[in-house]
């Protein structure tokens, strides 16, 4: 728990992010067609997973699922799904990264948060569908 002062110090550190950075996350940014043919180091993955993660939740339950293809036989295994303008790049690249979901993840809540868990809303969201 934060006390009186702490909370003020907080609210004062934060900043707006910069028009430059909103330009690049978002106003300018593309996807790529082209790759070094360079392999990404797993460092590297791996600081990309610690921001994906940090992202937006349900309930802070994080049913996201990260899987990094990093080798061409794994590649190979995602080709058949590929629309056909994405085959050459997709293969050409030396890691693709697919996020899946898991559509029942609310069903492990328990095991994960213990009693703090929200099972409960997501079993009515199925329920009414």
């Amino acid at each position: 728990m934060h006390n009186q002062s702490e909370r003020r110090s907080l609210s004062v550190t934060i900043n707006q992010i910069t028009e430059e950075a909103l330009d690049q996350l978002f106003r300018e940014a593309r996807s790529h067609s082209a790759w070094l043919p360079e392999p990404v180091s797993v460092a590297l993955l791996r600081k990309a997973y610690e921001l994906a993660r940090l992202g937006p939740t349900s309930g802070n339950a994080s049913p996201a699922r990260f899987v990094f293809l990093t080798t061409p036989d794994a590649k190979a295994r995602l080709k058949p799904v590929l629309m056909p303008g994405n085959v050459d790049k997709t293969m050409a690249a030396p890691t693709r990264h697919v996020k899946t979901r898991t559509i029942f993840f609310f069903t492990t809540l328990r095991r994960h948060m213990g009693r703090h868990h929200k099972r409960a809303r997501f079993d009515a969201n199925i329920l009414a569908d």
